[in-house]
This record gives structure tokens, sequence and C-alpha cells, in this order.
């Protein structure tokens, strides 16, 4: 499952570097597992059911998390809804952030 979510975020990152829209993106949300894309403070551009608001202020310590995402990407872990998650964090040139995750 690493391999997967790595994949996905990876190639969604090159896209937004390339000059694609997070929107362009937006079908990545319905997959499973889905990818989310946020800005750096919290704002959820590309979410299945929260986006246009703030993953920092619905769900702090989750956001503490996936902010750590490096333009390199990095795997970081919290609980959510009571499962151990494991997600898969980077940032793009433009400083969006870029995850997805699964229960471990």
């Amino acid at each position: 499952m690493k391999d997967i979510v790595k994949n996905q975020v990876d190639e969604i990152v090159v896209g937004i570097d390339g000059g694609k829209s997070p929107q362009d993106f937006a079908a990545a949300a319905q997959k499973d597992p889905y990818v989310f894309i946020m800005e750096p403070e919290g704002k959820l551009l590309v979410h299945p059911t929260l986006e246009g608001q703030s993953l920092k202020e619905k769900a702090g310590p989750v956001f503490d998390q996936v902010a750590k995402g490096t333009p390199e990407g990095t795997y970081v872990r919290y609980e959510w809804a009571g499962a151990q998650k494991c997600t898969y964090s980077r940032k793009t040139k433009s400083g969006l952030i870029v995850g997805c995750g699964y229960n471990e």
C-alpha cells in the first residue's frame, strides 16, 4: 500500500509542478485510498468531504502531521477516528501539500 499512495501523490505533485491546477485532480479524492490537496495554512482544495474547509480547524493533530510533508515526500503517522493512519505527504514547488494515506 505504501507504494500505491506514494505513486498517486508523486504523480499529482509532478502534474501541479508542471502547470496543472489542484482541481485537475479532483477525481483522485473519490478513489480509495483518496488523495487530498491542501494549502500550507490548512485549507483543503481537494478532499472527498472537507473541500474548502480548514483541516487545521477540523482536525488540528492530523494537520500537524500531514503539514510535515517535504518536497521529497515523507510518511507520517497519526491516529484518526480510532485508527492508526500512515500518510505520504509531499509539497509542490508552490507549497501545496498533497497527501494520501491508509489505515495500518
